[in-house]
């Protein structure tokens, strides 16, 4: 299944027109500083980018930032001005045809950007072998990838390696293809299918558990959106199975627990991100207004007082007294009086 991928990657498509169906192309709104970004990215990189999601967190500058399965180089390339000229961005990727456009752009791209030493490296190799590329343990800061890891053989391998060149406190935030059952093996094994981040989509439950099971006990979800399958064919060979794009963030944490707990903490966002001054979204239902208390569980907490984001809120209480689960109200929807809301996990 590899060296189908390369061959529909490297030969096959030639631009994002070539596509069969929206899996791998963007839905979602770019933020506005991204798009001034890309409006300084080469064209020819741009229209070689096959990606199903915009992700690209906050909090970059001075971070090590890798891109797993980097294509032509456009987010390495965002990355790149967004850790700035102290900073260090990877971009790892299989396909000989996709990393040419990305290394033939190189100079041009850092000379844009008014760097005057490259602050990004492109390295041709397989996401399930981070080592073999020289990546360390406890390395990198930030891990990205956009429609991707559903094109890997061995997902599993993919994640593990994820968590192990991960430093503590880091966070992996990707867009990806998930579907609601487990995807047959004859849709799997079919190349166009597979090319078209379809068939190799993970099922979000057995997403959960290989996340488990490496000791990521908690994710989130940024954002998501159902794919339509705008091809007569393609739609009468999947049949039933739905497919989501969806934009995940996890964090390497020994703190997280298994399910949401209740430890009483309050955690309010100081408005000092400078692209988020009004309000920052850490996942589809935790979004923080600046200045407003919210209550959150103890994974909530850990997210964002013990990683990057921690200089940016305020966390009252710690874990020393237990209130059992914490209570997965919608935020907005407590009847309770307390001037803190709940946020669900």
């Amino acid at each position: 299944m590899t060296n189908t991928v390369q061959e529909y990657y490297g030969k096959i498509l030639k631009s994002t027109n070539d596509l069969k169906t929206t899996a791998c192309c963007t839905a979602e709104a770019i933020p506005d500083h991204h798009k001034k970004i890309l409006a300084e990215i080469e064209d020819e990189v741009l229209a070689k980018f096959y990606g199903c999601g915009s992700p690209i967190p906050s909090e970059l500058e001075g971070k090590t930032v890798l891109d797993l399965g980097c294509g032509s180089g456009r987010d390495v390339y965002l990355a790149s001005k967004l850790v700035g000229a102290e900073g260090h961005v990877i971009g790892v990727d299989m396909t000989d045809e996709q990393l040419e456009v990305a290394n033939r752009n190189l100079e041009k791209q850092m000379q844009r950007f008014g760097f005057e030493q490259p602050n990004v490296d492109f390295r041709q190799g397989y996401i399930e072998d981070l080592d073999a590329l020289g990546i360390e343990d406890n390395s990198v800061d930030v891990v990205i990838s956009n429609c991707v890891i559903n094109l890997s053989p061995d997902k599993k391998s993919v994640y593990e390696e994820i968590f192990r060149v991960l430093k503590p406190g880091g966070e992996l935030y990707f867009s990806d293809v998930f579907s609601d059952r487990r995807v047959p093996q004859d849709l799997v094994d079919d190349p166009v299918l597979f090319g078209e981040c379809l068939s190799g989509a993970l099922y979000i439950e057995d997403f959960r558990r290989i996340l488990r099971e490496i000791g990521c006990m908690d994710y989130r979800v940024v954002t998501g959106h159902k794919i339509d399958i705008e091809n007569a064919e393609i739609e009468e060979k999947v049949g039933m199975i739905n497919f989501e794009s969806l934009t995940i963030r996890a964090f390497k944490l020994n703190s997280l627990e298994d399910i949401c707990e209740d430890y009483g903490q309050v955690a309010t966002y100081q408005g000092t991100i400078p692209e988020s001054p009004h309000k920052f979204v850490l996942d589809d239902h935790h979004i923080f207004e600046t200045g407003k208390p919210m209550l959150v569980c103890g994974n909530t907490a850990a997210m964002i007082e013990e990683t990057r984001y921690g200089n940016h809120f305020k966390i009252v209480g710690n874990r020393s007294t237990h209130f059992g689960a914490f209570d997965c109200e919608p935020a907005g929807q407590s009847t309770s009086s307390e001037a803190a809301i709940g946020g669900c996990c």
